[in-house]
Protein backbone atom coordinates (compact mmCIF):
# COMPACT_ATOMS: atom_id res chain seq x y z
CA UNK A 1 0.00 0.00 0.00
CA UNK A 2 1.32 3.46 -0.90
CA UNK A 3 1.42 5.82 2.05
CA UNK A 4 1.25 9.58 1.70
CA UNK A 5 3.20 12.03 3.86
CA UNK A 6 3.60 10.55 7.35
CA UNK A 7 3.79 13.01 10.23
CA UNK A 8 3.68 10.29 12.90
CA UNK A 9 4.00 6.56 12.14
CA UNK A 10 1.62 5.61 14.94
CA UNK A 11 -1.30 7.40 13.31
CA UNK A 12 -1.32 5.60 9.96
CA UNK A 13 -3.87 2.78 9.88
CA UNK A 14 -4.59 -0.02 7.42
CA UNK A 15 -8.34 0.41 7.93
CA UNK A 16 -10.57 3.45 7.55
CA UNK A 17 -10.98 5.19 10.91
CA UNK A 18 -13.68 7.51 12.21
CA UNK A 19 -12.65 10.13 14.77
CA UNK A 20 -14.94 12.39 16.78
CA UNK A 21 -13.67 15.97 17.03
CA UNK A 22 -14.95 18.16 19.87
CA UNK A 23 -14.35 21.90 19.55
CA UNK A 24 -13.88 23.18 23.09
CA UNK A 25 -15.25 26.69 22.56
CA UNK A 26 -18.15 28.03 20.52
CA UNK A 27 -17.15 31.66 20.70
CA UNK A 28 -13.65 31.97 19.21
CA UNK A 29 -12.29 30.25 16.11
CA UNK A 30 -9.51 27.91 17.17
CA UNK A 31 -10.03 27.82 20.94
CA UNK A 32 -9.05 24.18 21.07
CA UNK A 33 -10.00 20.61 20.18
CA UNK A 34 -10.19 17.19 21.75
CA UNK A 35 -10.26 14.22 19.36
CA UNK A 36 -11.59 10.77 20.28
CA UNK A 37 -11.22 7.41 18.57
CA UNK A 38 -14.06 4.90 18.09
CA UNK A 39 -13.52 3.56 21.64
CA UNK A 40 -14.00 6.99 23.19
CA UNK A 41 -10.32 7.40 24.06
CA UNK A 42 -8.51 10.69 23.45
CA UNK A 43 -6.17 10.42 20.46
CA UNK A 44 -5.30 14.12 19.88
CA UNK A 45 -5.71 17.38 21.73
CA UNK A 46 -5.10 21.05 21.06
CA UNK A 47 -4.75 23.40 24.01
CA UNK A 48 -6.56 26.71 24.01
CA UNK A 49 -5.06 29.22 21.63
CA UNK A 50 -7.83 31.78 21.94
CA UNK A 51 -7.68 35.55 22.58
CA UNK A 52 -5.38 35.25 25.61
CA UNK A 53 -2.81 33.08 23.85
CA UNK A 54 0.73 34.42 23.54
CA UNK A 55 0.89 33.56 19.84
CA UNK A 56 -2.26 33.43 17.71
CA UNK A 57 -0.25 32.54 14.60
CA UNK A 58 1.10 29.16 15.73
CA UNK A 59 -0.99 26.10 16.60
CA UNK A 60 0.23 22.81 18.04
CA UNK A 61 -1.32 19.34 17.72
CA UNK A 62 -0.47 17.05 20.63
CA UNK A 63 -0.97 13.42 21.59
CA UNK A 64 -2.94 12.60 24.80
CA UNK A 65 0.25 12.97 26.88
CA UNK A 66 1.04 16.44 25.58
CA UNK A 67 3.80 15.44 23.13
CA UNK A 68 3.95 17.76 20.12
CA UNK A 69 3.10 15.91 16.92
CA UNK A 70 2.71 18.74 14.45
CA UNK A 71 2.93 22.54 14.36
CA UNK A 72 1.21 24.86 11.90
CA UNK A 73 2.22 28.51 11.60
CA UNK A 74 0.55 31.35 9.75
CA UNK A 75 2.60 32.85 6.92
CA UNK A 76 2.77 36.60 7.38
CA UNK A 77 1.28 38.93 4.75
CA UNK A 78 -0.29 36.18 2.64
CA UNK A 79 -3.33 37.00 0.50
CA UNK A 80 -4.08 33.29 0.26
CA UNK A 81 -3.98 32.88 4.08
CA UNK A 82 -1.11 30.43 3.84
CA UNK A 83 -0.02 28.30 6.78
CA UNK A 84 3.21 26.28 6.96
CA UNK A 85 3.29 22.87 8.64
CA UNK A 86 6.16 21.26 10.56
CA UNK A 87 6.67 17.79 11.97
CA UNK A 88 6.83 17.93 15.74
CA UNK A 89 7.73 21.14 17.55
CA UNK A 90 8.82 24.02 15.34
CA UNK A 91 12.22 25.51 16.13
CA UNK A 92 13.42 28.78 14.62
CA UNK A 93 15.19 28.02 11.36
CA UNK A 94 13.24 24.84 10.64
CA UNK A 95 11.97 24.41 7.09
CA UNK A 96 8.28 23.54 6.70
CA UNK A 97 7.20 20.07 5.61
CA UNK A 98 4.02 21.27 3.90
CA UNK A 99 1.90 24.38 3.35
CA UNK A 100 -1.85 24.96 3.33
CA UNK A 101 -3.43 27.90 1.53
CA UNK A 102 -6.62 29.07 -0.12
CA UNK A 103 -6.76 28.19 -3.79
CA UNK A 104 -8.16 31.66 -4.49
CA UNK A 105 -8.19 34.96 -2.65
CA UNK A 106 -11.84 35.37 -3.70
CA UNK A 107 -14.69 33.91 -1.69
CA UNK A 108 -14.61 32.70 1.89
CA UNK A 109 -16.19 29.62 3.45
CA UNK A 110 -16.60 27.72 0.19
CA UNK A 111 -13.19 28.55 -1.28
CA UNK A 112 -11.00 25.55 -2.09
CA UNK A 113 -7.82 24.91 -0.14
CA UNK A 114 -4.56 23.53 -1.57
CA UNK A 115 -1.97 21.54 0.41
CA UNK A 116 1.54 21.34 -1.02
CA UNK A 117 4.06 18.84 0.35
CA UNK A 118 7.70 19.87 0.02
CA UNK A 119 10.50 17.55 -1.11
CA UNK A 120 7.95 15.07 -2.49
CA UNK A 121 7.43 15.24 -6.25
CA UNK A 122 3.78 15.37 -7.26
CA UNK A 123 2.32 15.13 -3.75
CA UNK A 124 -0.45 17.67 -3.41
CA UNK A 125 -3.90 17.70 -1.89
CA UNK A 126 -7.00 19.77 -2.48
CA UNK A 127 -9.72 20.35 0.09
CA UNK A 128 -13.20 21.02 -1.23
CA UNK A 129 -16.34 21.96 0.66
CA UNK A 130 -17.27 24.27 3.54
CA UNK A 131 -15.61 23.83 6.92
CA UNK A 132 -18.05 26.15 8.73
CA UNK A 133 -20.77 23.71 7.66
CA UNK A 134 -18.54 20.74 8.61
CA UNK A 135 -18.66 19.35 5.08
CA UNK A 136 -15.24 18.90 3.44
CA UNK A 137 -13.36 16.28 1.45
CA UNK A 138 -9.58 16.03 1.09
CA UNK A 139 -8.43 14.71 -2.32
CA UNK A 140 -4.97 13.62 -3.35
CA UNK A 141 -3.35 14.45 -6.70
CA UNK A 142 -5.26 11.63 -8.42
CA UNK A 143 -8.61 12.88 -7.01
CA UNK A 144 -8.94 10.03 -4.54
CA UNK A 145 -10.57 10.91 -1.22
CA UNK A 146 -8.10 10.54 1.67
CA UNK A 147 -10.10 12.22 4.44
CA UNK A 148 -13.57 13.66 5.03
CA UNK A 149 -15.15 16.03 7.54
CA UNK A 150 -18.86 15.85 8.18
CA UNK A 151 -21.45 16.53 10.87
CA UNK A 152 -22.52 13.85 13.29
CA UNK A 153 -26.02 12.59 13.97
CA UNK A 154 -27.28 11.62 17.43
CA UNK A 155 -27.92 7.87 16.97
CA UNK A 156 -30.76 7.89 19.53
CA UNK A 157 -32.79 10.71 17.97
CA UNK A 158 -31.53 11.03 14.39
CA UNK A 159 -30.96 14.76 15.02
CA UNK A 160 -27.82 16.52 13.82
CA UNK A 161 -25.43 17.24 16.67
CA UNK A 162 -24.24 20.85 17.05
CA UNK A 163 -21.32 21.88 14.88
CA UNK A 164 -18.92 21.87 17.84
CA UNK A 165 -18.90 18.06 17.47
CA UNK A 166 -18.06 16.58 14.07
CA UNK A 167 -16.52 13.54 12.39
CA UNK A 168 -13.12 13.19 10.77
CA UNK A 169 -12.96 10.11 8.57
CA UNK A 170 -9.43 9.09 7.56
CA UNK A 171 -8.88 6.61 4.74
CA UNK A 172 -6.46 3.65 4.94
CA UNK A 173 -2.79 4.64 4.66
CA UNK A 174 -3.34 8.35 5.30
CA UNK A 175 -1.84 9.88 8.45
CA UNK A 176 -4.56 10.92 10.90
CA UNK A 177 -2.23 13.50 12.50
CA UNK A 178 -1.67 15.08 9.07
CA UNK A 179 -5.45 15.16 8.51
CA UNK A 180 -6.01 16.78 11.89
CA UNK A 181 -3.44 19.42 10.95
CA UNK A 182 -5.75 20.34 8.07
CA UNK A 183 -8.58 20.80 10.56
CA UNK A 184 -6.52 23.28 12.59
CA UNK A 185 -5.87 25.42 9.53
CA UNK A 186 -9.40 25.13 8.16
CA UNK A 187 -10.72 26.33 11.51
CA UNK A 188 -8.70 29.50 11.01
CA UNK A 189 -9.13 30.24 7.30
CA UNK A 190 -12.53 28.59 6.76
CA UNK A 191 -14.20 30.58 9.50
CA UNK A 192 -16.83 29.62 12.04
CA UNK A 193 -19.26 32.36 11.08
CA UNK A 194 -22.31 30.26 11.92
CA UNK A 195 -21.12 28.66 15.17
CA UNK A 196 -22.39 31.24 17.63
CA UNK A 197 -25.74 31.41 15.84
CA UNK A 198 -25.79 27.61 15.67
CA UNK A 199 -25.20 27.39 19.42
CA UNK A 200 -28.30 29.52 20.04
CA UNK A 201 -30.45 27.70 17.49
CA UNK A 202 -29.56 24.08 18.28
CA UNK A 203 -29.30 22.31 21.64
CA UNK A 204 -25.74 21.32 22.48
CA UNK A 205 -25.33 17.56 22.47
CA UNK A 206 -21.99 16.39 23.80
CA UNK A 207 -20.55 13.10 22.55
CA UNK A 208 -21.58 9.88 24.24
CA UNK A 209 -20.15 6.41 23.76
CA UNK A 210 -22.45 5.82 20.80
CA UNK A 211 -21.31 9.03 19.12
CA UNK A 212 -17.77 7.81 18.54
CA UNK A 213 -18.81 5.33 15.88
CA UNK A 214 -20.55 6.21 12.62
CA UNK A 215 -23.33 3.85 11.75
Amino acid sequence: MKHDLVVQEGYVFEQEIHLTVLKTSLFFAGDGFTVYDSKGEVIFRVESYGPDSRDLDELVLMDPDGRCLLTVRRKKASLHQRWDGYKGERINGDKPTFSVKRSSIMGRSYAGVTVEVYDTTGEEYHIEGCFSERSCTVYNATKESVAEIHRKVDPTTGVLIGKEVFSLCVKPGFDAAFAMGFVLVLDQIGGDDSLEEDARAEPTVHPTTEDYEDK
